[in-house]
């Protein structure tokens, strides 16, 4: 498989197994599908990891069960939603990189203090134990509040990487933050070298 250009320039994403998470920002779940059908139309090889609140709330942005169906339908695989599917991502090497989108102040909190309570966050523990990446698309209404100093501290942590992120509505939420997730696949390939995309901040 060779998705790199010498040199470091993007090339494609075909084959790449991408683990993608799915926290409860339940308003932000549609432009993730966007997202996540671009990249399966590129050639990823995507596998989907549903939390809790994910897999098992119905809101007034959809029903928890039509958005499953169609992350199956995007990937073509059962999608994982429990502890024991989750623990083997790592010992297995399911993925080459995994990705959390949207990932909420919640899953940010229980990353930076090794909760691993959920299946995201036992998936996003399995991986980084074979030191591979980790990338985080935040969508969080307390991300300069209560969960700047997680978003501060996990910068700092090795193998995890961040989508560049801004102030999504900065007059009616000035404390809420959102990833532009557009950024997901340049993201993930400077991540997969080991490097930070920049700009981080929008």
């Amino acid at each position: 498989m060779n998705i790199y250009k010498q040199g470091g320039d993007f090339l494609d994403i075909k084959g790449l197994k991408i683990g993608v998470c799915i926290c409860g920002s339940f308003c932000t779940f549609k432009k993730a599908i966007g997202e996540f059908e671009k990249l399966k139309e590129k050639g990823a090889d995507l596998r989907f990891i549903m939390s809790y609140n994910a897999t098992g709330t119905d809101t007034r942005f959809g029903r928890a069960a039509d958005f499953k169906n169609k992350l199956r339908e995007i990937s073509e695989k059962a999608v994982i939603e429990t502890l024991p599917e989750a623990e083997p991502i790592g010992p297995e090497n399911m993925c080459d990189v995994l990705v959390v989108c949207p990932c909420t102040g919640n899953t940010l909190a229980k990353l930076n203090n090794g909760i691993t309570d959920t299946p995201v966050t036992l998936a996003v523990k399995s991986h980084l134990r074979n030191e591979k990446p980790v990338v985080l698309a935040i969508a969080t209404n307390d991300g300069l509040s209560g969960n700047f100093q997680n978003i501060g501290q996990l910068l700092n942590k090795k193998n995890i990487y961040f989508v560049p992120f801004g102030q999504d509505n900065s007059k009616l939420k000035p404390m809420s933050l959102m990833a532009d997730f557009s950024k997901i696949e340049e993201t993930v390939s400077e991540a997969l070298y080991g490097r930070q995309i920049q700009s981080l901040l929008l």
